[in-house]
């Protein structure tokens, strides 16, 4: 039992410290933080939250860089009963408009840096209160935070209660907020543990992001569940991740990560004393694979998850990871190939639509009933939209993505989104926006344009100010016309096997 065992995900999450709150959990340069620490500052952000005017089931936005006050305000949220709905800092102004005004949340955290902006914004869309939280972890939260007293007393919060908020973009331009419950990130927590034997003598290298999936619900909450430590990170840095691996255990990242890291002269030595690299996020090549484990003689494990569902399946830690598969089933989680016209069950070997059950799964979107109940199944299973194929071992295969996603360094970009931006401009006709490989990122973002009077100039330049960096085209092709069959529609297919090599 533990003080928060009122409280779903925070009891959970507290669980594997007990006893241990001397234990470092955050490595930062020559210092670290305890356990005891992060938890006396995250009852302190929890009485803050409240101050600020918080209730059980209130959003609090946060658009920050990556700061170690910013995993206190996650726990703090839970804690107070709140929904952490986490932005990406590389998000214009235009962009986050739509998530408060969207998600409408009590509080937003930003960076200082940005304030000028983002007030304005956040007044426009009747955000109660405006905090701040810089990289180097000063502003106005930790000032109030310092100025607080630990003890606070959690908020009963019960398994299907929401704990946090993830926007994923939609076909059709508009981001969909998934719900994610205390339930769903504990349960898959724990069966990540499981099945990546984590201990309280680990020590993971956490240089990911945490807005995301990834760095947040699968890295932070494993790292606090098992009660082990993290070397916390800002970003990726190579040669600091080599530095780190002698004290190391696990490394998670995405595939660029292991592509830069491959570049590293020191890489066979320092990965001695690892046990664990952990891939996701996007397709991992295989030629990627194969070369670390000539060069480290570690075999990267592969995972596959998505904002809706959390994480669904894993290569094994014990046995075969096999290169281009992401091996099976979590525990608790049910995977199935069905035709993607009838929603029949396929047999082995036969690609078709992945469906996914289980206690991971989403609760659906905020306030998109109608998109939830075409993607949520009555009888529990998320239809995920992307293409798979269960091999006669059982290694489950991704072998493409309905919905056209572009996943460019980890990070999900849907081509409508870039695409209307582009066709408002005065002067085109016409895009297509399409996913191409790129040697750094796995995939980049290519648009193809018909117009009569642009350069690739203006339309990078028109788009530069209002939309993230990472969804903006590496590259912009002014044509004459886009290729279509007979029915009208455009070929991207024909578009992304026309353009296959133009970054590499």
């Amino acid at each position: 039992m533990t003080k928060y065992s009122n409280n779903f995900l925070a009891h959970a999450l507290r669980l594997g410290s007990v006893g241990r709150e001397d234990a470092p959990f955050l490595f930062f340069g020559d210092e670290f933080q305890s356990y005891a620490d992060f938890f006396e500052n995250a009852e302190k952000l929890a009485s803050v939250l409240v101050e600020h005017g918080i209730q059980p089931g209130d959003r609090v936005a946060v658009q920050v860089p990556k700061a170690r006050a910013m995993l206190e305000l996650y726990f703090a949220t839970v804690l107070a009963g709140a929904v952490f709905l986490p932005l990406n800092p590389a998000y214009t102004g235009h962009e986050v408009s739509y998530f408060l005004n969207d998600a409408t949340p009590t509080i937003f955290i930003c960076d200082p840096k940005k304030l000028d902006d983002l007030q304005k914004i956040a007044d426009l869309a009747r955000v109660a209160s405006v905090l701040t939280l810089a990289a180097d972890e000063s502003g106005s939260l930790t000032r109030k935070r310092d100025a607080s007293q630990a003890g606070f007393i959690a908020i009963t919060r019960r398994a299907d209660d929401l704990a946090a908020i993830l926007y994923t973009s939609g076909t059709t331009g508009r981001s969909k907020g998934a719900m994610l419950t205390h339930g769903a990130l504990a349960s898959n927590s724990e069966a990540l543990l499981e099945c990546w034997d984590f201990t309280p003598s680990d020590v993971l290298i956490h240089a990911l992001p945490i807005f995301h999936t990834h760095g947040l619900f699968v890295a932070t909450n494993i790292s606090l569940m098992s009660g082990s430590a993290c070397i916390f990170m800002n970003g990726f840095d190579a040669d600091a991740i080599i530095d780190a691996m002698p004290k190391a255990t696990v490394l998670m990242g995405v595939p660029t990560f292991y592509v830069r890291l491959l570049e590293q002269k020191l890489l066979a030595h320092a990965t001695n004393g690892m046990r664990l690299f952990v891939s996701g996020s996007a397709p991992l090549l295989r030629e990627t694979h194969e070369r670390w484990s000539k060069i480290t003689g570690h075999a990267i494990l592969e995972r596959y998850g998505m904002t809706e569902t959390n994480m669904n399946a894993t290569n094994p830690y014990v046995g075969e990871r096999r290169p281009g598969t992401v091996g099976f089933a979590l525990p608790g989680v049910e995977l199935k190939i069905c035709n993607p016209v009838t929603g029949e069950l396929l047999e082995n070997g036969e690609v078709g639509v992945l469906e996914v059950r289980g206690p991971n799964l989403f609760q659906g979107y905020w306030n998109m009933p109608e998109k939830t109940a075409e993607e949520l199944r009555a009888n529990g299973f998320f239809i995920t939209g992307d293409l798979g194929m269960i091999d006669d071992d059982g290694y489950l295969h991704i072998v493409g993505r309905g919905k056209d996603l572009i996943i460019s360094g980890g990070l999900n970009i849907y081509p409508k989104e870039v695409e209307t931006l582009i066709d408002d401009l005065d002067g085109v006709i016409e895009s297509a926006v399409v996913g191409v490989p790129h040697s750094d990122f796995g995939e980049a973002v290519v648009a193809v344009v018909v117009s009569k009077t642009l350069r690739s100039t203006d339309v990078m330049d028109a788009l530069a100010g209002n939309i993230a960096r990472y969804k903006q085209p590496k590259k912009v092709l002014i044509v004459e016309a886009l290729p279509r069959n007979t029915m009208g529609k455009v070929q991207k297919a024909e578009l992304r096997s026309r353009y296959k090599d133009i970054l590499l």
